[in-house]
């Protein structure tokens, strides 16, 4: 039988976990009858944690408090979180970094050895910062808000020239790809889908009237609205190599990748730079002709004669 102190930490991170539990289910867990487990319950409430009696059964969970209480981990919730926390201190959100870091600092400082080590290990991966334009997290939640209640939002957009205009959404998901942030929405001006970019977002507030929520494009769909909206550029490539050559080296929400035939592929993407575009299929190794824009093909030529020109 595990001993009060020990019992007490082993009853708190059982009902830390997403679940109702019976009174027999804990006394079961904890090798105890189910008279202590009620006692220790009262305890834990004494001690400021919100346990809820379930209504009806004999049973308990843990409610919502005025504060949040500590939090007992295992060791893979443990590492994981410090793998977000790192992702976080040099990520796309701004405001947040400074609360990552202190985070940080505090699991480190009490993990034990045997995880202190693997996650020393993950510093070798660690996230670098990607580059992007940071989004706010007022804006973040604000939208994320909106998705959650099926509200309408209106925001001011700028596009890729800084021209600002007033958009009239029903926002249905948030989609992050590593470098930034995402809004997929129907947008009620043009009745079609959109994909926005949220760090060129200023919502509206209050938010419009609530809405029934569409059927939400599939993760397909929306990935390729990321690779190739809100950027000044869109073009198409044809790229001699399988799709499953290029699709490997292309993830998709960087470009759309169909298969033409079994030797031949087209790639379909976004940047803010013909040059961007240049390196970026250029770099894949293969073989290419340009679909489109037609002054990415003037682009290419001059670029190319002014690299032949500086070997000679």
């Amino acid at each position: 039988m595990l001993e009060t102190s020990a019992r007490l930490l082993k009853l708190l991170s059982l009902l830390q976990s997403p679940r109702d539990w019976s009174g027999a289910a804990l006394a079961a867990e904890l090798g105890v009858g189910v008279r202590t487990v009620r006692r220790d319950v009262d305890k834990l409430r004494n001690l400021g944690y919100p346990v809820d009696a379930l209504p009806g059964v004999a049973g308990y969970r843990l409610g919502a408090g005025a504060s949040l209480p500590p939090l007992l981990l295992d060791d893979e919730e443990a590492v994981a979180v410090v793998v977000g926390l790192r992702a976080a201190a040099g990520g796309p959100i701004a405001g947040i970094e400074e609360s990552s870091v202190r985070a940080l600092t505090k699991l480190e400082q009490v993990l034990p050895s045997r995880l202190r080590h693997r996650v020393k290990l993950l510093q070798t991966v660690a996230v670098t910062p990607s580059g992007a334009a940071a989004v706010q997290t007022d804006v973040l939640l604000a939208v994320a808000e909106a998705c959650r209640d099926h509200q309408q939002l209106r925001f001011d957009y700028r596009d890729h020239h800084g021209a600002t205009a007033r958009r009239t959404t029903q926002p249905h998901r948030l989609v992050n790809n590593g470098r930034r942030w995402y809004l997929v929405a129907w947008d009620l001006d043009r009745d079609d889908w959109r994909t926005f970019r949220l760090d060129r977002l200023e919502p509206v507030i209050p938010t419009g009237p609530r809405f029934t929520p569409r059927e939400i494009p599939e993760l397909k769909s929306t990935a390729t609205g990321v690779a190739s909206g809100g950027y000044r550029y869109q073009a198409t490539f044809r790229v001699s190599a399988p799709a499953g050559v290029v699709a490997d080296q292309l993830p998709p929400t960087v470009a759309t990748v169909s298969p033409l035939d079994p030797h031949t592929t087209r790639v379909t993407t976004g940047a803010n730079s013909l040059d961007e575009l240049t390196l970026y299929v250029g770099l894949l190794g293969h073989p290419f002709e340009v679909e489109s824009p037609p002054e990415l093909i003037t682009h290419i030529r001059t670029l190319a004669a002014r690299l032949t020109a500086a070997t000679n």
